[in-house]
């Protein structure tokens, strides 16, 4: 016997309104992360290219004044007088522009995935009166669910400011490079700028504005500085 028309709309209406959980397997949100990274990582060298062009072009039309000429590098010994010292300095600046904007974006990214994991943690709850009882929600209940563990250490100095502790966090756990320890940890940064973004989005959809800046000094140790306005 077929069911009734009404209770079949009913069925189809709640499963509208609260959807069935999907689950993705956890090594290829890693793999994901990994190919999100080197996709905005060359997205963000053109957009700097274009914007440097852009920038050339109304310096030579008048538009623009010239930035200021750093002052020439006395060479040494070593060096000959085709020295590739300026050539190497202007790659630099290149280098970190495009890391600034690929972080900025990583950190965009995160945001939006902040808030809409805090919105699907959160939609049976009130709101939260208390900044401390929101940071605990996002040292316990944020982290399990992104990162499948809870903070390790939360400290605060009672003024607004918390520092959230993981000793192995998840996302920069395999990190390394055959340049060292110093180009590790400047690719790890990379990678804790979208969970940054995470912290800072879902705060917000908390209610509180908080602003959130990675430390990492041994891997795979990560340290969130949250800052909250004073009186949130």
């Amino acid at each position: 016997m077929a069911a009734p028309a009404s209770t079949s709309i009913a069925t189809s209406l709640a499963a509208f309104a609260d959807p069935p959980v999907r689950l993705v397997d956890g090594p290829a949100v890693d793999y994901f992360f990994i190919e999100l990274v080197n996709t905005l990582r060359a997205s963000s060298a053109v957009a700097v290219a274009r914007t440097r062009k852009v920038e050339q072009e109304m310096i030579e039309a008048g538009l623009l004044s010239p930035p200021p000429q750093a002052p020439p590098a006395v060479p040494s010994k070593r060096d000959s007088i085709a020295s590739t010292s300026s050539k190497t300095a202007d790659s630099q600046t290149v280098t970190d522009e495009e890391e600034e904007a690929l972080r900025l974006r990583l950190e965009s990214i995160g945001m939006h995935v902040g808030t809409n994991v805090a919105e699907r943690l959160c939609h049976e709850r009130g709101l939260f009166a208390d900044t401390l009882d929101a940071i605990k929600f996002i040292c316990k209940e944020l982290w399990v669910a992104c990162w499948d563990k809870q903070v390790d250490n939360l400290r605060t100095n009672h003024r607004g400011v918390y520092v959230l502790q993981d000793n192995a966090f998840k996302p920069i756990q395999r990190i390394s490079s055959w340049q060292g320890r110093a180009d590790a940890l400047r690719r790890a940064k990379l990678y804790a700028a979208m969970p940054a973004g995470m912290i800072k989005g879902a705060l917000s959809r908390l209610g509180f504005q908080a602003v959130v800046v990675p430390e990492i000094t041994v891997l795979p140790q990560c340290t969130f500085q949250v800052k909250l306005p004073r009186g949130s």
